[in-house]
Formats: C-alpha cells, sequence, structure tokens
C-alpha cells in the first residue's frame, strides 16, 4: 500500500471485532488471545480501543484502558472490571498489518492513547513490552518500570524478556 491517505484511526465498534480478532490470529501468533478479551475491552473502555481503516479492511488495531498500579493484565486474561481509582492508562496492544508499518501510524495511535489519559486525569501510560518491540517502545520514550514480584508472572505470560513499560504523558 503506498498511498495511506484514506487509512485512518477511529473508534472500533461492535462491528469491527470479527475482523479485529481475524486480524489478531495473523498478527499475533505467538501471543494469542480469546475472542473474549477483544469483546471485554471494547465493552469496558470503548474510549480506549480503535481501529485503523484501510480502503478496504481493517490494517490494525489498538486496545487500551484506565488501570492501576504495576500488577498488570496476564495475556489472555479477562478484566471483569476496570479500577475505580485508576493512576494509569494501560496499553494492551498496538498491532499493525505489514502494509502500514513505519508509516507513523504507531504514533498515531499513541497520541490517540494520549488523548484517553489526559482526558481521564492520567499522568502515566504503561504498557507490557514483548521481546520484539523493546527497542520500538524506548525510542517512543518509555523506559521500564520497577516491579514487584507479582509483576514477573505476568511478564512471563508473554515472553522471558517483556518488561513493563511507562512514560509520562505529554501534555
Amino acid at each position: 500500500m503506498t498511498d495511506l491517505a484514506p487509512t485512518i484511526w477511529r473508534a472500533m465498534t461492535p462491528d469491527d471485532l470479527d475482523a479485529t480478532i481475524q486480524l489478531a490470529g495473523k498478527l499475533h501468533t505467538d501471543y494469542p488471545e480469546d475472542n473474549e478479551i477483544f469483546m471485554e475491552r471494547l465493552a469496558l473502555s470503548p474510549e480506549g480501543c480503535f481501529v485503523l481503516q484501510g480502503p478496504e479492511k481493517l490494517e490494525g488495531y489498538m486496545l487500551s484502558h484506565p488501570w492501576r498500579g504495576t500488577l498488570t493484565p496476564a495475556l489472555n486474561t479477562l478484566l471483569h472490571n476496570l479500577p475505580a481509582q485508576p493512576d494509569r492508562w494501560y496499553l494492551h496492544d498496538i498491532a499493525l498489518t505489514e502494509d502500514v508499518r513505519g508509516q507513523g501510524c504507531a504514533q498515531k495511535a499513541i497520541s490517540l492513547v494520549e488523548q484517553a489519559a489526559r482526558h481521564h486525569h492520567l499522568s502515566l501510560i504503561s504498557l507490557i513490552s514483548t521481546r520484539h518491540a523493546l527497542g520500538f517502545w524506548h525510542k517512543q520514550g518509555f523506559i521500564a518500570e520497577n516491579t514487584p514480584a507479582e509483576e514477573q508472572a505476568v511478564l512471563a505470560s508473554y515472553d522471558p524478556y517483556a518488561q513493563l513499560l511507562s512514560r509520562p504523558v505529554c501534555l
């Protein structure tokens, strides 16, 4: 794809779930999650879920939501509810097709996360980075957090090199 002008991030809707789940199955073979994870994240935090709409199909998606503390959700784990007093915005996943990688789409998604965090008066964005994405997240200003022992088990549910990263919300 050479013309990215019609490719835009937009709010995810329930009608996007099937295509999003199919895309996740293709892009995240090493980190599979059940369909219910996508449905629940959208239901709990619609303001944090987006799809990257291309001219013919979805080219990516993002799931994010308010969170509290450094004990994050393990891979493929339902939340059931969000914390009553969040202290950060949690970026669960950004996934992009090969066709749009390197075109600034991830940075635009991060801007959407920052907007959501600011709207909720949260000054920190956190995420778990897998081994393959650590370099990308470091370039985006995310740094490793001190993690409690319980978080080590969560990180291991992703891979042995996964890290909890955070950065302040740009004002």
